[in-house]
């Protein structure tokens, strides 16, 4: 059988991007070819491991993930422009997967960043494949910019996330996108206070980083900016919840405009909150939520 070949556009949405490697797995298993692949924020990350061909390794280590490693694996950026410098997961990753340059990998790739004193997209098909990466996770105020190329570069999802138009010139059969933006579902959606509470009980766990004090000191720290400035007015969500939504719901916005400028041949929707932004330590409900999903649209075409 011949195989369809895809160009997957990978959209932009903290842990909800776990589906994306269920959506991944679908598409092998049933008959097509991903041949390019256009990412933002963890959607470039994810792409960027497929097209390293290190899913598999990616996939074992997000599966055992807790919120104790989670912890372990931020460091503040003490007085920057962001909560967290983000060199100790990067370095991790690159440990874990390898780096590259782009122009060597065995399938198209383009990360997707956001230049906010140009205020414009950044296509980043060219150079080491973990600062393209790193520039396009840049979450505003959660990851300090990534300075590239004379650059300083935040989250592609700021302007276009779910980045379609690298895709348009491809020659592929199909072009699918991956919306991590789709209405909510009006799920309990946790906090991100809750999200990482009692991470200091949880130490019994084994951290894919060794804990000290100073990693305790950050989870205190977050869990007192999370903690802060909350009220009954706003269901107790503190200020970075109030800005995680609020990110959320622009996003959202952007992605149906962009959508209907260029729509592509089949969307996969995942509702927004399907999860908590920092939940990586629900990978396997969220690899299982994109399987399904993708199923669920694709299966009859």
């Amino acid at each position: 059988m011949v195989k369809k070949t895809v160009s997957l556009v990978l959209g932009s949405g903290g842990a909800r991007g776990m589906a994306h490697i269920g959506v991944i797995r679908w598409l092998e298993q049933n008959g097509y070819a991903i041949h390019s692949i256009s990412g933002c924020s963890i959607g470039a990350l994810i792409g960027g491991i497929h097209a390293r061909d290190k899913l598999d390794e990616y996939e074992q280590w997000v599966r055992a993930i807790s919120k104790f490693d989670i912890i372990n694996l931020l460091d503040i950026a003490w007085g920057k422009q962001g909560l967290v410098e983000g060199e100790r997961i990067m370095s991790a990753l690159r440990d874990l997967v390898g780096d590259c340059e782009i122009e060597d990998l065995p399938i198209k790739f383009t990360a997707v960043a956001t230049d906010l004193t140009e205020e414009t997209e950044v296509w980043l098909s060219s150079g080491l494949l973990f600062d393209s990466i790193r520039a396009s996770i840049s979450l505003p105020l959660f990851f300090s910019p990534h300075e590239l190329n004379g650059r300083h570069l935040l989250d592609g999802g700021i302007l276009n996330p779910v980045p379609i138009e690298p895709t348009i010139d491809d020659d592929t059969d199909l072009t699918i996108v991956v919306n991590l933006g789709a209405a909510p579902e009006h799920k309990i959606r946790p906090t991100l206070e809750n999200d990482l509470k009692n991470t200091d009980s949880d130490s019994s766990q084994k951290a894919l980083l060794p804990a000290d004090n100073f990693q305790s000191k950050i989870a205190q720290f977050i869990k007192g900016l999370t903690n802060s400035q909350s009220s009954s007015d706003t269901g107790g969500w503190s200020m970075l919840d109030i800005a995680d939504q609020t990110f959320d719901a622009m996003q959202a916005s952007i992605a149906r405009q962009k959508l209907a400028a260029h729509p592509p041949d089949h969307i996969i929707e995942i509702a927004r909150d399907a999860c908590g932004t920092l939940e990586f330590d629900r990978a396997d409900e969220m690899i299982e939520l994109g399987f399904n999903s993708a199923e669920r649209s694709l299966k009859s075409n």
